[in-house]
């Protein structure tokens, strides 16, 4: 193919891509929309018509009057947005400057720790539940957000490492000797030059943490299950019965719950999508 003829189907790859990826969202939002839908409504108009708007009888505010009285959901999201963002910056830092190590120096044993740290990526975290939980016994962690915030940055670090060591042994190693040469440290180099250029990659890694970070029950009810540590994810379990379920508490309190990702969401949107897309228009 003609250079002239690729420079020419490039707008048109860069439109699929966006096409592509705006179905997508649309496809991931709908069930979000009928989340916070349903928890305008009642028990009976949920059950009876779970994907109309509501309108006449069917309006209930009565999810969000129960989430209000019931628990402390300020507390909650307090403590959701402490850990997810404590985990994010510890996992973004900690990742970018593990992947820099491994993408820009040469030494022995840089292949098999970048394979080590790969396995992470392959070995659920959980799997070592029960030693981690010793771990935060001994070391006095139980019912801390601290405990919380190791555990995601354990979790979230080999995805990071692996995703922007790649687009780190992409960044000119020319723009990084002139650096050098004009006399700049390898920590200046590291955050004024190579940092701004790799945005899009850590907007990427952020995505895909904090999603399961903010939607994590496992080691909040395993960690920190005190009534001052609850995560949101946590607290709204407590209208989840063996029983009986007020479902419309349940969606109320997850319709709240979604509010926080979303924001984050835009936040690092434009640059997920520059990253999404920046293979669609070489």
């Amino acid at each position: 193919m003609r250079p002239s003829q690729t420079a020419a189907r490039a707008p048109f790859r860069a439109l699929a891509a966006h096409a592509v990826l705006i179905l997508w969202t649309m496809i991931a939002l709908f069930p979000v929309f009928v989340t916070v839908v349903n928890s305008f409504k009642s028990k009976k108009a949920i059950f009876n018509q779970p994907l109309a708007l509501p309108h006449g009888e069917s309006f209930d505010l009565i999810g969000y009057q129960t989430v209000a009285a019931q628990g402390d959901f300020l507390l909650y999201f307090q403590n959701s947005l402490t850990v997810t963002l404590a985990s994010l910056f510890f996992v973004l830092l900690f990742g970018a400057m593990a992947a820099f190590a491994l993408s820009e120096y040469r030494f022995r044993g840089n292949m098999l720790m970048g394979l080590y740290l790969a396995l992470g990526i392959m070995i659920p975290i959980r799997l070592g539940t029960v030693a981690i939980l010793q771990m935060m016994v001994a070391s006095g962690l139980v019912n801390t957000l601290t405990a919380l915030i190791l555990v995601y940055t354990a979790q979230g670090l080999p995805l990071a490492v692996f995703i922007l060591s790649e687009f780190m042994r992409n960044v000119s190693d020319d723009l990084k000797n002139a650096g050098r040469i004009d006399g700049l440290s390898e920590y200046r180099i590291f955050f004024t030059l190579v940092l701004p250029l790799v945005r899009p990659a850590m907007a990427t890694v952020a995505v895909f943490t904090m999603i399961p970070i903010w939607n994590d029950l496992w080691f909040p009810l395993i960690l920190a299950p005190a009534e001052e540590t609850k995560t949101i994810t946590l607290g709204s379990q407590v209208f989840l019965g063996q029983f009986v379920s007020n479902w419309n508490a349940v969606l109320a309190a997850l319709s709240l719950a979604i509010v926080p990702v979303l924001i984050l969401y835009l936040i690092f949107s434009r640059q997920l999508i520059r990253g999404i897309t920046a293979g669609a228009v070489k």
